[in-house]
C-alpha cells in the first residue's frame, strides 16, 4: 500500500495548494451546511440556530487543520484576494486558489444534499423550493431576511467580512500577542463569535465560495434558476461585499496595527547588512584601476 501511495505523490507545490484547499473547504461546508440541514429539516428538534454557529465555526477549525500546513488555509477567496494586496500569495495563483475553493464547496453541498436527500424531500414535502414556510434552498446558500434592504445587505457583508479579516490576520501576527499553536481554533472561533452576533440579516457568507458554490449546486440539483432571483437578486451580493470587506479589513489591521510594529532583530539586521553593502558599494567607486592611491571621488548623499 505503501509502494503505492508513493506513486501517488504530487510533487508541483501549487497542485498540491489547491487541492488542500479543495478539501478543507469542502470540510468546512460539510459540517456548516450539515448542521443547516439537520436543524431545517428536524424543524429545531435536533438542533438551534447556536447548532449552526457551532458547525460552521468548528468545520472552519478542522479545514484549516486539514489544510494549513500545505496552502495556508485561506478557505475563502475573499482571504486569497487580500493576501495578494498584501504580497503573501502571488497573483497567479489567485485564480486556482478561488477555483478549487469553490469546487470544494460545491462538492460538499452535494454531499449534504445526498445525505439529507429524503429529510429534504420530506420537509418540502415533495418539492425543493427556495422561498416560502418549507423553503430548502437555505440549507445550502445565504439569502436576506424580508426586511432587509439590498443596501443593508451589502453593509451587512462588508462588516462582518472586514471584521473576520482583522482577527485573521491578527492572527497571523507574529509581532502581535497569537498564541503559537491555537491559530485553527482561533478562526473557529472568530466565525462563531460573527455567527452569533451578525448572522441574523442574511446569513453571515462572510465567504464567496461558502455561497456561490453551495448555490450553484441547489441550480443544478433541483431547486432551479430561483437560486439567483430570490432575494431582488442577491446572489452577487455576497460575492462582491465579502470581497470589498475583506480588503477593508486588511487596510484597517494594516493601518492601525501591522505598520507600526516596531522592526525586529532580524530586519534590523538586513538592513545593517544593507547599510554596508552599500557603503562597500562607494568605497569601490573610488578607486581607479592602475593606481595605487584611490581617486577621490564625491557622492551626493540625500
Amino acid at each position: 500500500m505503501e509502494r503505492v501511495l508513493k506513486k501517488c505523490r504530487i510533487r508541483t507545490q501549487l497542485v498540491r495548494e489547491c487541492m488542500a484547499e479543495c478539501l478543507g473547504v469542502y470540510i468546512m461546508i460539510l459540517f456548516g451546511c450539515g448542521s443547516v440541514a439537520q436543524v431545517t429539516t428536524t424543524q429545531d428538534k435536533k438542533g438551534q440556530y447556536l447548532s449552526i454557529n457551532l458547525g460552521f465555526a468548528l468545520g472552519t477549525t478542522f479545514g484549516v487543520l486539514v489544510s494549513g500546513g500545505v496552502s495556508g488555509a485561506h478557505l475563502n477567496p475573499a482571504v486569497s484576494l487580500s493576501m495578494s494586496f498584501l504580497g503573501r500569495l502571488p497573483w497567479t495563483k489567485l485564480p486556482f486558489y478561488v477555483f478549487f475553493q469553490v469546487l470544494g464547496a460545491f462538492l460538499a453541498a452535494a454531499t449534504v444534499g445526498l445525505q439529507y436527500y429524503d429529510a429534504i424531500r420530506s420537509y418540502g414535502g415533495g418539492k425543493l423550493t427556495v422561498t416560502g414556510p418549507t423553503a430548502t434552498a437555505g440549507i445550502f446558500s445565504t439569502y436576506p431576511a424580508d426586511y432587509l434592504s439590498l443596501c443593508g445587505g451589502i453593509v451587512d457583508q462588508v462588516i462582518g467580512t472586514a471584521a473576520l479579516l482583522v482577527c485573521v490576520l491578527a492572527l497571523g501576527d507574529r509581532r502581535n500577542c497569537s498564541p503559537p499553536g491555537l491559530e485553527a481554533v482561533l478562526v473557529g472561533a472568530a466565525v462563531l463569535v460573527i455567527g452569533v452576533s451578525m448572522g441574523s440579516n442574511s446569513g453571515y457568507a462572510l465567504n464567496p465560495a461558502r455561497d456561490f458554490g453551495p448555490r450553484l449546486f441547489t441550480y443544478i440539483g433541483g431547486w432551479g434558476v430561483d437560486v439567483f432571483k430570490a432575494g431582488g437578486g442577491w446572489w452577487w451580493v455576497p460575492l462582491v461585499s465579502t470581497c470589498v470587506g475583506a480588503l477593508l479589513g486588511t487596510l484597517i489591521y494594516e493601518l492601525l496595527i501591522e505598520v507600526h510594529h516596531p522592526q525586529s532583530p532580524s530586519e534590523l539586521e538586513a538592513l545593517a547588512q544593507e547599510a554596508l553593502e552599500g557603503n562597500a558599494g562607494l568605497q569601490l567607486d573610488g578607486v581607479v584601476p592602475g593606481c595605487t592611491k584611490p581617486k577621490l571621488v564625491l557622492h551626493q548623499t540625500l
